[in-house]
């Protein structure tokens, strides 16, 4: 109903209105403020009613709707988590389904963001048969004829019969028994890259080539068809695991074509081969397939022509890693923040980077990639004076930059260099000191410069602000005087007695190299040493650096500068030199056990006890990773038996270093405090990760 003011006071009799006119009109604004207070009374009428629904109650109401059904809040790490609205109302409806394997599966995704699959491990228990209750598939000796169940053997997708494990499945101990469910989680996602060329080889080869566009060996990965209602269980397909040669050659129209896990542009599913093309006798084994068919290896990333190819070919196909960090064809949407020059894209209408370049150098703009190609040249940047001047590559794409030699970047007085979305390899970035060269700041997001152990960037110059973000780059020289910004990034030298981050200036032989301007580092990996003048803020952060024999740097870390800047949360290796520390490890583990020693003694401890303990807490409080080595899938990830000093010593209770952001111990917890809901009585969870 609406209430309005002056249709009410025309409701009065006509003598009231007449004489309320002569007497100023009192009436007319208290039927006015009638209507008013009658609206508010509808709509809070109105509103009591939707407040009976979690979907359109008030924002307050909804921890009183979750209290009503026992919703315990989560660390809202997650998009199906975020909202505590949609949480109270996924929760009733998981409710309905609660115990099930589908729901704990769906639960699973939704509180860790990961792909799930559940396994109900008494179902996989061998036992003897009885009359009434035949299993034929519980046999102890498998049919070793069923090759996919020999594949799927202690993988998430085993279905082969086991014989009882008493250890508990809560630690991850054992898993199959009685009462036990087991919850797998893969934290490495598949990321795709389309229609990028294929690499030859080697020069001039035309008949076998490498997926990856750096041309190296790269493992391929399944494209996971994700289940936004999960009405099965998650099979293979499902998740994003690693391909095996046996799977894809049985499955191939499952993983080939376009939109799927790989594809090679022009070639039809009967014309593809899947071999194993590892080296045999000097050369790639299998080759050459016949002519008209291409022989594919997904381990290690092969491909071999029947036919000699003019040109190589595009290939779509899927690589492990674990968050949306260097160059890669994820959403990077809030990134780009200029519009494109709409003449200066590339490969149309410019076929070249450089040209694309020449065309927003003079004023500024934004120069484009809009392909995920793979360009082989060394561009010239030179910013005029008061320009902002970006080269990107487009939202979801991943070109690759195959630099001859350094790449010279340089700019007028108060000039701006972006670099977005960009995989560089075959030289350094160089910011050198030519005449002229006052270039004020470099930004690089999302770009990967790829790690060695020579210097990825170098600046000459001071005066210069670097901004890297979200990148995974090889070693800095930066001139003292300028500053570097490092968040959410790794920094490799290839090495951890290899230098990271230093300065430009020349030294005396033997001396150490100089230290390198003033440096902030959040939530970041930093693999080598580094000397800086200054370490203005250090957070939630790793640094994997080490002396080598005769090494004449006094510290693998050091800052020149110890009465500036701060360093908190991180992880330092002993004998750094640096600014105060708050709770950094392994300082702050060494002084909690001194601190419970003389606490257990009533009194100080002497200095062997403290030495020892120092010792001891050294030898374990370690950062621990699956992998350095770059191209590899779970490259800078922390393993899982990672200590928890470390793991979760972040600030916010999360992981220290690169992936800091991805809150993987928020989302453990989310796990376990939701299975201690949703199991049945009886039933005891185990979490294992795949990846």
């Amino acid at each position: 109903m609406s209430y309005d003011g002056e249709k009410l006071f025309n409701l009065l009799p006509a003598i009231y209105r007449v004489r309320d006119a002569e007497q100023g009109g009192a009436l007319r604004q208290l039927m006015a403020v009638l209507a008013e207070q009658m609206a508010l009374l509808e709509a809070s009428n109105q509103q009591l009613y939707d407040d009976q629904f979690i979907e359109t109650c008030a924002d307050w109401l909804v921890p009183y709707i979750g209290d009503l059904i026992g919703y315990r809040t989560l660390h809202g790490v997650v998009p199906k988590v975020a909202s505590p609205r949609a949480e109270v109302g996924h929760t009733i409806a998981l409710r309905r389904r609660k115990g099930t394997a589908t729901m704990l599966e769906q639960l699973a995704r939704d509180v860790t963001g990961w792909p799930a699959r559940v396994a109900e491990m008494f179902q996989l228990l061998g036992w003897t048969q009885h009359m009434n209750h035949i299993r034929p598939e519980s046999r102890y000796a498998p049919d070793l004829r069923r090759w996919e169940k020999l594949e799927r053997l202690n993988t998430p997708f085993d279905s082969l019969s086991h014989t009882v494990d008493v250890r508990g499945i809560a630690k991850g101990q054992g898993k199959h028994n009685i009462p036990n469910i087991g919850v797998f989680l893969w934290r490495l996602r598949a990321y795709r890259l389309h229609g990028s060329p294929a690499v030859p080889a080697a020069p001039g080869d035309g008949q076998r080539f490498l997926f990856d566009p750096l041309a190296m060996e790269r493992q391929l990965f399944t494209r996971d068809e994700a289940e936004f209602e999960i009405s099965h269980l998650a099979e293979p397909i499902n998740a994003p695991v690693p391909l095996s040669r046996r799977v894809l050659a049985n499955f191939l129209d499952r993983y080939y074509g376009e939109h799927k896990s790989l594809f090679v542009v022009g070639a039809a599913l009967a014309t593809i081969q899947i071999c194993n093309l590892s080296d045999s006798a000097g050369g790639w084994a299998h080759t050459p397939p016949p002519a008209g068919k291409i022989a594919i290896d997904p381990v290690l990333g092969r491909i071999a022509c029947g036919d000699v190819q003019a040109q190589p070919p595009q290939v779509t196909f899927h690589y492990g890693f674990s968050a949306d960090m260097g160059a890669g064809e994820y959403d990077r949407a809030a990134t780009l923040t200029e519009k494109p020059t709409a003449a200066a894209s590339v490969p149309i209408p410019n076929a070249t980077i450089q040209a694309a370049l020449a065309l927003v150098q003079p004023a500024g703009g934004v120069a484009e990639i809009t392909d995920s190609g793979r360009y082989v040249e060394t561009p010239v940047l030179n910013a005029a004076t008061a320009t902002k001047v970006e080269l990107r590559g487009a939202n979801e794409r991943r070109p690759t930059l195959v630099l001859g030699g350094a790449w010279e970047i340089a700019g007028g007085d108060q000039a701006e260099v972006t670099l977005n979305g960009l995989l560089i390899t075959g030289g350094a970035l160089r910011v050198s000191n030519t005449p002229g060269n006052q270039l004020r700041r470099l930004r690089l997001r999302h770009c990967t410069l790829v790690p060695g152990a020579e210097p990825a960037l170098v600046v000459d110059i001071a005066n210069v602000s670097v901004e890297i973000d979200h990148c995974i780059v090889g070693p800095l020289r930066v001139a003292a005087g300028s500053t570097v910004r490092i968040a959410n990034s790794i920094v490799d030298a290839k090495g951890e007695t290899n230098v990271a981050y230093c300065g430009t200036a020349s030294v005396p032989a033997g001396q150490p190299e100089a230290a390198g301007g003033a440096v902030e580092i959040l939530n970041s990996t930093i693999v080598g040493k580094v000397r800086s003048g200054e370490f203005k803020l250090v957070a939630n952060s790793i640094f994997i650096a080490a002396l080598a024999a005769g090494d004449n740097w006094p510290a693998p870390v050091r800052s020149e500068k110890k009465q500036q800047g701060c360093v908190r949360f991180s992880y330092l290796p002993p004998g750094s030199l640096t600014p105060r520390r708050y709770r950094c490890q392994p300082d702050f583990e060494i002084a909690a056990r001194i601190d419970g020693a003389e606490k257990a003694a009533g009194g100080p401890i002497d200095e062997v006890e403290v030495n020892a303990i120092r010792a001891d807490v050294e030898s374990w409080l370690v950062p621990s990773f699956s992998t350095l080595r770059y191209g590899l899938a779970s490259y800078g990830q922390l393993r899982l038996s990672c200590p928890a000093q470390i793991r979760a010593g972040a600030d916010d209770e999360a992981e220290m270093g690169a992936l800091h952001d991805l809150y993987q111990p928020q989302r453990e917890t989310n796990l376990r405090v939701r299975l201690d809901e949703y199991l049945r009585f009886g039933l005891e969870a185990g979490i294992f990760y795949d990846s």
